[in-house]
């Protein structure tokens, strides 16, 4: 091509000592190749990390507003005070049902739809491009708790049920979209951010539903006005946000697929030079930042792309050949093991942990402070996730055995809550579980992610949040389901400090032999003769 040519004179040249000549370029119509450089040269500047004087350069901007509107939607989304208070909600007098009919017979219905939700969902949501899912997520909320609101009978509550399971199954789209929109270099930073986010809107939460009942005494009525109120904003909010061009999956195109050779504008002095590879890696503004030379209409490159067919097939064929190079590594399946394990059992107990405290105390006749506990549990836990991404260990070696210590402490805190008949001893066990399961929880999803991409990464964390679904599908139509055994709440928190328990066995009996496999490697090594080493 000639512009090869011309940057071939140009690298010669400067070799020789010679400054370069200017390159001038032939005329163009007004607005074709000039007005798309200026437009969208700026993101250029951002994502190969350039600076410039004017506050339109910043590199922060071109992330910031996704982020910005992204941790609103969180922040929105997570207030819901009338949550620590929804079993105390559905046994009193607005909806006027029996215990069985709650543990029994509607909770369960969350369980099954979040599990029949996941699989489908983890693909639309990629297909897709992550918008439409999480405005399917604010939807879903919005119809959740309009029918808390409104919604009388036990079949109307159990469909209630499964759009709060949709509304579960679609949190995955919340926090792979901004990994769409944003350099990878930024991925840290912005998933600190969101995570933040839910984390401080939950504990808003949790403590305006408190001081809302124990100080200004309103109905439980008016916290579900509250927390729709508050889900609706987070749904108007979705709606502006970016529409990402590309997905982790299903439209991951690169630049060899274009299938037309590009070049970039150096926006800043208008030279052209080679794609950069930060530009590469900037995902979802990619197509954007490129600007064919040959004078084409930008157009043409976007009609190409759209004409692109997505192979499925062949996205599957990637997906389960990643699954098995995930999964081969002993290492990679002891933590995710236990990620599915532990997240079964954690999702049982705070499913039915009203259920027990409604149990232990009954809330029409004492105060109860639900949305304390939650906030309280909330922030601990989240100090104990900072602390922990502090402590230098050699979790490959002694990780296994810190999981069946922290499990065995899971155990004993949850039979705690089941055999002391004292709410405040139930509410401080309840603390305890959470704050240690966030820590542990938080560990392994590090040990997990550190040699993995942010495709198996993803891959990863929906398989292991499927296993546990159907783990925990699988307690709750055996212990839960009126169909099924339909234990009493006590009887089923007996059996969930059991689970635990057999968990801390089992990673104490594999932590064991790890230590003992490591320990004899060095002295087999020294113990062979020299011609055999």
């Amino acid at each position: 091509m000639e512009i090869k040519g011309v940057e071939q004179r140009e690298r010669e040249e400067s070799g020789r000592g010679q400054r370069p000549k200017a390159r001038t370029s032939p005329a163009r119509p007004a607005g074709s190749l000039a007005e798309r450089v200026s437009r969208e040269g700026r993101y250029l500047s951002r994502w190969s990390g350039g600076t410039s004087g004017s506050d339109g350069d910043d590199p922060g901007c071109c992330w910031a507003l996704p982020t910005a509107l992204l941790c609103a939607y969180g922040f929105f989304c997570s207030v819901r005070p009338s949550e620590p208070f929804l079993t105390r909600y559905l046994l009193g007098p607005y909806k006027n049902l029996s215990e069985t009919q709650v543990f029994n017979e509607i909770y369960p219905v969350w369980t099954y739809s979040y599990l029949a939700l996941l699989f489908p969902v983890f693909l639309a949501t990629d297909y897709l491009r992550y918008k439409p899912v999480v405005l399917l997520q604010g939807l879903s909320l919005i119809v959740t708790w309009f029918m808390l609101l409104y919604a009388q009978g036990l079949w109307a509550i159990q469909f209630l049920e499964f759009f709060y399971g949709m509304g579960t199954a679609t949190d995955i789209a919340y926090y792979s979209y901004i990994y769409s929109v944003v350099d990878i270099n930024l991925y840290q930073k912005v998933t600190s951010y969101c995570r933040s986010a839910t984390l401080m809107g939950y504990t808003v939460g949790s403590v305006s539903g408190q001081v809302l009942v124990s100080v200004a005494g309103w109905s439980l009525f008016s916290l579900n006005v509250v927390s729709l109120t508050s889900i609706s904003i987070a749904f108007g909010t979705a709606w502006f946000l970016p529409m990402p061009q590309k997905s982790l999956f299903f439209h991951h195109f690169s630049s060899q697929q274009l299938g037309c050779e590009m070049k970039v504008m150096d926006c800043k002095n208008g030279v052209a030079v080679q794609d950069h590879p930060d530009v590469q890696r900037a995902p979802g503004w990619e197509d954007e930042t490129k600007v064919p030379l040959n004078g084409e209409d930008h157009s043409a490159e976007k009609q190409s792309m759209q004409k692109q067919k997505v192979d499925i097939v062949k996205v599957f064929r990637d997906l389960w050949r990643d699954f098995l190079q995930c999964y081969s590594s002993r290492t990679m399946i002891c933590w995710s093991v236990w990620w599915a394990l532990s997240t079964c059992g954690y999702f049982q107990v705070i499913n039915y942990a009203q259920g027990l405290w409604e149990m232990v105390l009954p809330s029409h006749g004492a105060d109860i402070y639900n949305g304390a506990v939650e906030a309280a549990s909330t922030l601990l836990g989240a100090v104990a996730v900072v602390v922990v991404g502090h402590i230098k260990t050699s979790w490959a070696m002694w990780g296994e055995v810190a999981l069946s210590l922290f499990s065995l402490l899971i155990a004993a805190a949850v039979y705690v809550m089941d055999t002391v008949p004292n709410i405040w001893v139930c509410y401080g066990s309840y603390v305890i579980f959470r704050i240690i399961y966030m820590m542990l929880i938080t560990i392994a999803t590090f040990q997990i992610a550190t040699n993995l991409s942010v495709e198996r990464y993803a891959l990863v964390f929906g398989v292991n949040t499927f296993i546990a679904l159907a783990l925990q599908t699988l307690l709750t139509v055996i212990v839960v389901d009126a169909s099924g055994l339909g234990l009493d709440i006590f009887t089923q928190f007996m059996i969930y400090a059991s689970y635990f328990a057999a968990i801390s066995l089992v990673f104490l009996v594999s932590g064991i032999y790890s230590i003992v496999r490591a320990y004899r490697r060095p002295q087999q090594v020294q113990s062979r003769p020299p011609e055999s080493q």
